[in-house]
């Protein structure tokens, strides 16, 4: 169900960055159910209606940087 969420952000995130740039939104059912400044006000303003575990925070920006992590490893393969 999260995963279904996040899915119909990708395929919006251009529409919904034009409303929400910079926000974090809550994303519930497929709509924004809020907009936020950071996501601990997300958080805590959304958990007051949804029980956990049914809406995801997402911040609002362009391209992948918001959702996209990398990691640097000294590992070497010889």
């Amino acid at each position: 169900m999260l995963q279904d969420f996040f899915i119909w952000y990708l395929e919006h995130q251009n529409e919904l960055v034009k409303k929400y740039n910079g926000k974090f939104i809550v994303i519930k059912d497929n709509t924004v159910v809020g907009s936020y400044n950071s996501s601990g006000e997300a958080l805590i303003e959304s958990e007051k209606k949804f029980p956990l575990g049914s809406f995801i925070i997402q911040e609002c920006t362009p391209g992948t940087e918001a959702y996209t992590q990398h990691f640097n490893s000294r590992v070497t393969f010889a």
